[in-house]
């Protein structure tokens, strides 16, 4: 293996070898960056991509776009005959046009510049293959990402296995906000991840709560992790860098857009064993977070509010038109996760309800 995809295998290897664990032979770190080099050519979510994937593996299918196959060629490659015949052809259309996506943005040297920006901000590549890869994610199946960046404590992704997603409004009340503190610091106190978006209000609330008692909390970002929104998060993001962790779908540079901001809620959701909703308006983007939880068949828990506020109506429109458990108490929240922890005591109880 003297280069890969293109690139001289030991400039590979050296810039690989500081985003990935010190233990990864040359084959893992060769799958890891054809992995890294697909989240530069893909938008998140991209069904296409994720089904080319998991038909040829991460390097092969790269090596088709760089060898400029066409998308017959391709399926004839990775199937058997037998198998060619019940694959759709919409399939192979929509594989044609994603490779008129994907190969204007294909370029060995801006992977490598992706992975070298990364490493000198000391963020890490995580790969499917990882036992660190929340195990979540993999319910997402054909939507799932195809690696994560990341910037804060590998130990910390454990966490993922007992977590919990909080989310709510950007425009939150004094009201959701202190819900939020009370019941996300109890929460936190019993050693559940808190995991949001680290946007203004709610999600912003619930990392601090977290944070003020000494729990660990992950943020999902719509852009790199390099790129800290809302700027006026940047401090928080770097406090939760220094025991948590900080993940993106998207390498270094890219900027958040909305259309990003929707499918990293998909993440939240995905990667958590519950969904809480704090505080939502009819239209909130929070709302987007909750329908893939409830899609994926997690727990989801909303919290009521005053039916005066508007800041609450779209808590009550999920309690009305989903399946979702109304919960008011930090008790009833540890509820919604398989082998919570032991039951809050009473006084805490009452804490959490004050």
């Amino acid at each position: 293996m003297t280069t890969i995809c293109g690139l001289p295998r030991l400039a590979v290897e050296e810039s690989m070898r500081q985003v990935m664990p010190t233990e990864a032979d040359i084959e893992t770190l060769a799958h890891a960056f054809a992995r890294a080099a697909w989240t530069t050519l893909v938008e998140p979510g991209d069904r296409v991509a994720g089904r080319l994937i998991s038909m040829c593996g991460a390097e092969r299918a790269l090596q088709f776009l760089i060898d400029r196959f066409r998308a017959d060629e391709i399926v004839q490659e990775c199937l058997a005959p037998e198998e060619i015949e019940c694959e759709s052809e919409l399939f192979i259309e929509d594989l044609a046009e994603g490779i008129m996506r994907w190969q204007p943005r294909l370029s060995s040297g801006d992977v490598l510049n992706a992975v070298i920006h990364a490493a000198g901000l000391g963020a890490f590549l995580l790969t499917p293959e990882q036992d660190t890869w929340p195990r979540g994610l993999r319910d997402l199946e054909l939507h799932a990402p195809v690696a994560l960046w990341a910037r804060g404590q590998r130990a910390a992704l454990s966490g993922f296995d007992h977590s919990l997603a909080v989310v709510g409004a950007r425009a939150s009340t004094g009201y959701g906000e202190h819900v939020t503190m009370e019941t996300v610091s109890a929460i936190a106190e019993r050693g559940v991840s808190i995991v949001s978006g680290a946007a203004y209000g709610i999600d912003g609330m619930a990392h601090r709560s977290a944070l003020a008692v000494g729990g660990t909390t992950m943020a999902f970002l719509a852009g790199g992790v390099d790129r800290f929104y809302p700027s006026g998060h940047d401090a928080l993001l770097g406090r939760i860098m220094e025991t948590g962790v900080v993940l993106a779908e998207a390498p270094c540079g890219y900027a958040p857009t909305k259309w990003r901001f929707l499918l990293r809620n998909r993440l939240i959701a995905a990667s958590t064993q519950a969904t809480v909703v704090m505080e939502a308006g009819w239209r909130s983007g929070s709302l987007n977070t909750a329908n893939h939880a409830a899609s994926l068949g997690r727990p989801l828990g909303v919290v009521p509010g005053p039916v005066t506020s508007a800041a609450s109506a779209g808590c009550h429109r999920l309690l009305r038109e989903y399946d979702a458990m109304c919960v008011t108490t930090a008790s009833e929240m540890l509820e919604l996760l398989p082998g919570q922890p032991a039951a809050l005591s009473e006084s805490e109880r009452q804490e959490s309800a004050e």
